[in-house]
């Protein structure tokens, strides 16, 4: 797989989070964010897992690989965990708008974290960032931000989503399906015991979320999540985080098209922006 292809697998998952968002506010009707979570993330682990153990019928699958593809499954599985809960706590109480674009400043704690690990980033990286960060900010938030109690749950969410991402290209060589399968499932039993201390899990409500918690299960966890392990392999990790920014543009248009939400002049110009600095970061370099 080549860089550009990569790319439009993050694109593709960017927009499927994108559209995500209008399930997880359907959903928050009915379910806490522990359950919520919980039982999406068992479904995208039960959506891969056939494909896993079809994967490990035709090649030979050695020890290591084993020991490393749990320990990749553990790791992200915890971050990712962690993440979400954060992301649906702060958004529950800070709104859709403050919490799309503060979840979106993982593209900008990514580069900072690498640096501090000693990976080196170009000039364009930090830039780059910085303008999606400037049309973010238009997108998403309105006159009279501030930091509440929720910002700071969605402060701690995005610094978890940068250390999912970090990690993801830490464990580049494991193979994508088995990461995403056991990631999956070990989010889905953090937040299982999360939901039986602090919730209260309804199986009428569950029922009656059934669509949007399929559509978050099946292509925000199965498919998404799986393309974003599978193409971070290929691109450097500051980049695929910009990719991926286009989510919170995406849920917005979402927002527009299947609950009717409209689209202001300073919107359109936050998507504008944002697209920019996203094409402007994919144009080749020199010695690169």
């Amino acid at each position: 797989m080549n860089k550009k292809t990569a790319t439009l697998l993050l694109l593709l998952t960017a927009l499927i989070w994108g559209c995500s968002f209008v399930a997880q506010d359907v959903s928050s009707d009915y379910l806490g964010p522990f359950t919520f979570n919980f039982v999406r993330f068992f479904i995208g682990s039960a959506v891969l897992l056939p494909f896993v153990l079809n994967s490990r019928k035709k090649r030979k699958i050695t020890k290591k690989e084993d020991i490393t593809a749990i320990k990749a499954g553990l790791s992200c599985g915890v971050a990712l965990a962690i993440a979400s809960v954060l992301q649906q706590i702060g958004v529950g109480s800070s709104g859709a708008g403050k919490g799309g674009f503060i979840t979106s400043l993982y593209n900008i704690f990514v580069p900072f974290i690498l640096v501090l690990m000693g990976k080196k980033l170009t000039k364009r990286n930090f830039i780059c960032a910085l303008g999606a960060i400037v049309g973010m900010y238009l997108l998403c938030i309105n006159e009279t931000f501030s930091l509440e109690r929720g910002d700071i749950f969605l402060l701690l969410c995005a610094i978890g989503f940068a250390l999912h991402i970090i990690i993801i290209d830490y464990f580049k060589e494991t193979d994508g399906l088995t990461l995403s399968c056991l990631q999956f499932f070990v989010s889905g039993v953090i937040c299982l015991f999360g939901a039986l201390i602090s919730e209260k899990i309804d199986l009428n409500l569950i029922i009656k979320a059934i669509i949007p918690l399929l559509y978050a299960g099946i292509f925000s966890c199965g498919i998404a999540y799986t393309l974003q392990v599978i193409a971070q392999k290929y691109i450097h990790p500051a980049i695929a985080t910009l990719v991926l920014s286009l989510e919170s543009v995406f849920s917005v248009l979402a927002a527009w098209v299947i609950l009717g939400d409209t689209l202001s002049a300073k919107e359109l110009l936050g998507c504008f922006i944002v697209f920019i600095f996203v094409v402007y970061a994919q144009l080749p370099q020199k010695n690169t």
